[in-house]
């Protein structure tokens, strides 16, 4: 290290509490005196939004040009690490050109609602795949010795209220849904700092939360970075900074040192908290300095971040559908094409909001087909970006450009208002203006086929079937255009899986009921069911499922074999894989792990590992997926911790949630978990206690001992808290007995 943090006793109070307030908008505040720099926090999930001159944090004012990388919803449906990884250091490469120390991101909040505006930014409605995907970008980031911020620490899964609303989960479905994905990115990535999140947590802003920012980030998972406050999340500086939240941002023009200095004199709060948050700030000052130090190779430019940009759009869409054969398309053999859709001349590549990038170059998939197309092209805008309703003139003239045409390729999508941070969606639909016209030319073209652009999901259900062929583009970018037009010819087969589930219907999602909330409160009341969960609970039939994705060849699974490791509860996962098709092709093996007999209501099934392979026709190769206990654990809220409940497990190998091809059941050893013993406790957790049970079993003697240990009778009698059982006649544990027991306990 630099030594920056060593140093900390030798400044003033002054400027320790200046340390711990932005300098301005986007810079940490320098201290000249003890040579202290000031450095750059910038936005940058999917491309650096560099302001120097006029400065905002929500994407008003203009950025610095930069290359638009495809959004968190497409780098997820590539279900690849490496790629993840590859954005990630192109980033890098691009913070550290124009001088940022800290890239605002990833954002790995989990998408529990379809609705959330800002879904485009988030990766997933698993937390497994949120964590592995978002753990490679940010070691991609950090290899080029820029750090970043994850954010939004934790569940912020709304617009609506944001700042404001209070998140009321229990224990269970926090852990293992709400914080996983952030757990697992933190323990393998070790990002340089973590943003903490506007909203409350059961009525706890996640700024003043220890529970949260200091006892499950820092002692549990044991972070060592800084805590930044998400701009404008600070709502009371000396609670915040007691609960663990190092650096104010942006600038509160001294409101933040105010606050503090009255909360000393008051002795509300002390010196130490004081100078752990500017230990933290000059330890991630030591760390931007000590990696500029750092020999590396010289960052990549603008034109092989594009290229990074193009291969990561390729991987992410997704062919939902793809009938008749209607794709790929012959670029030079066959009858005219007809491209329709002003998508496809003005592509909507990225999310609205701090993310917005002023992008270099952007690819029109019109302008690509033109170049690949060898054979008649026909082009019709077919409807206006925004318009509420069809536009005769343009209808007709995509009418004429698709009537007799070899194939019609429709790009639609949603328009940039339709989703965005600081709002949520009201429903799912396409603009019925894009709705209309594509109804009005299904049929005119031998083939139809939609290309979609879009940050959420939208229902396909009403209109899908008027398509052979439906490829989801969602935002990929400022190279979609052309990656589009290299996947609807066959330059290269489509690999990406869905992240989350396409539902029917919004009526359908878990969440209907209980989003965004009244009041404001928004109660989880889905608990663990959300997604894939919800929908595999309840049988219930959906558009497209998580993990869904064709390519232009097909898949065999082959000799299934799961090993549990000696000694532990973890299991390893063998299967070959063969590419039984005529192209080359990418398939994604997915691992999901069953509990079918659990003490607690569990999901159906969850995922629980992955991985991507290329193979050429004919090729078979062998994928070796290592579960580790957390595959098999639930969040216990008695013991406070994860347990594996001993006991069978059925391992599910496939290509999505709902396409298991091999299936085989393993047995782990686990644990026996007791809650603590109360008076108040069941008779029957007295009764079955591990240590207690047998001096229990024998204290309680004649009806009652009968009562407990009869299959029969044992449901009515052994809930009855003990406390209560003492008090019935003839029952011969007494409460000092049941005292002592508890006492021997410890």
């Amino acid at each position: 290290m630099s030594g920056h943090a060593a140093g900390r006793d030798r400044l003033s109070l002054d400027e320790k509490l200046e340390l711990l307030d932005g300098a301005d908008l986007w810079h940490t505040a320098a201290i000249a005196r003890a040579g202290v720099p000031a450095i750059m926090l910038s936005d940058g999930p999917h491309g650096l939004r560099v302001q120097f001159d006029e400065a905002d944090h929500l994407g008003v004012e203009g950025s610095e040009p930069a290359v638009c990388f495809p959004p968190a919803v497409a780098v997820a449906s590539t279900w690849n690490r490496d790629v993840a990884r590859a954005v990630g250091a192109a980033l890098g490469d691009a913070a550290r050109a124009a001088g940022v120390a800290v890239l605002l991101g990833p954002g790995i909040n989990l998408k529990r609602s379809p609705l959330c505006g800002r879904n485009f930014e988030y990766y997933s409605e698993d937390p497994l795949l949120t964590g592995e995907l978002a753990g490679a970008l940010i070691d991609g980031v950090q290899s080029r010795g820029v750090g970043t911020a994850i954010k939004h620490f934790a569940a912020n899964n709304q617009e609506t209220e944001r700042m404001s609303i209070s998140v009321e989960a229990d224990a269970r479905t926090l852990r293992e849904l709400y914080l996983a994905g952030f757990e697992r990115a933190i323990r393998s990535a070790r990002p340089w700092a973590v943003m903490c999140s506007y909203n409350r947590i059961n009525g706890v802003f996640a700024s003043e939360d220890p529970w949260l920012l200091t006892r499950v980030l820092r002692d549990e998972w044991g972070f060592d970075g800084l805590v930044v406050s998400d701009w404008g999340a600070v709502y009371r500086r000396d609670r915040a900074l007691a609960a663990g939240l190092d650096l104010e941002m942006p600038s509160s023009s001294g409101a933040g040192a105010a606050t503090l200095r009255r909360a000393l004199d008051a002795g509300e709060i002390g010196l130490d908290a004081v100078d752990r948050g500017v230990e933290r700030v000059l330890r991630l000052v030591d760390r931007v300095t000590d990696a500029a130090s750092v020999d590396r190779e010289p960052p990549i430019g603008v034109e092989a971040q594009r290229r990074v940009a193009h291969d990561a759009a390729l991987e992410g869409a997704v062919l939902l559908k793809n009938e008749r054969s209607a794709l790929p398309i012959d670029p030079d053999q066959g009858g005219p094409v007809a491209v329709i859709g002003e998508f496809a001349r003005t592509p909507r590549y990225q999310g609205a909001g701090s993310s917005q990038v002023a992008s270099i170059r952007v690819d029109s998939a019109l302008d690509a087909l033109r170049g690949l197309v060898g054979r008649e092209l026909r082009f019709a805008p077919g409807y206006g970006i925004g318009a509420t309703g069809p536009d005769d003139a343009l209808v007709a003239e995509a009418v004429e450009a698709a009537t007799g045409a070899d194939v019609a390729v429709l790009f639609l999508g949603l328009p940039p208002d339709d989703e965005s941070e600081s709002f949520d969606r009201s429903h799912l639909r396409l603009p019925d203006a894009q709705l209309a016209l594509l109804e009005r030319i299904a049929g005119l073209a031998a083939r139809t086929v939609v290309v979609l652009s879009n940050g959420g999901v939208v229902e396909v259900e009403p209109w899908q079937r008027h398509a052979d062929a439906v490829l989801e583009g969602w935002l990929l970018g400022e190279a979609g255009g052309g990656a589009l037009a290299e996947l609807l010819v066959g330059v290269h087969s489509p690999s990406g899986r869905l992240a989350e589930t396409i539902p029917i219907a919004l009526a359908d999602n878990p969440t209907v009921g209980n989003f965004p909330g009244e009041l404001g409160t928004v109660r989880y009341g889905e608990r663990l069911l959300v997604g894939y969960r919800w929908y595999d609970a309840h049988r219930m039939p959906v558009a497209y499922p998580f993990g869904h994705g064709l390519g232009y060849t097909d898949f065999a699974y082959e000799d299934l074999a799961v090993h549990v490791v000696p000694g532990e509860d973890a299991v390893v996962v063998a299967v070959t894989v063969r590419n039984t098709g005529e192209r080359v092709g990418s398939e994604v093996v997915q691992v999901y792990v069953s509990d079918p007999d659990a003490a607690v209501a569990r999901p159906d099934q969850e995922l629980t590992g992955f991985a991507k392979l290329e193979l050429a026709p004919g090729e078979a190769r062998r994928v070796r997926i290592e579960l580790d206990e957390r595959a098999f654990a639930y969040w216990h809220p008695s013991v406070d911790r994860w347990v594996v409940e001993g006991g069978a497990f059925e391992v599910r190998v496939g290509r999505s949630s709902r396409d298991i091809r091999l299936a085989s059941t393993v047995s782990l050893e686990g644990e026996r978990v007791s809650p603590p013993l109360t008076l108040d406790s069941p008779a029957g957790d007295w009764w079955q206690h591990p240590v207690l049970g047998p001096r229990v079993r024998e204290l309680v003697t004649g009806r009652y001992a009968r009562l407990l240990a009869d299959p029969a009778e044992a449901p009515l009698f052994r809930p009855i808290p003990l406390a209560r059982m003492i008090r019935f006649p003839g029952f011969s544990l007494s409460e000092d007995d049941a005292r002592a027991l508890l006492a021997e306990l410890g």
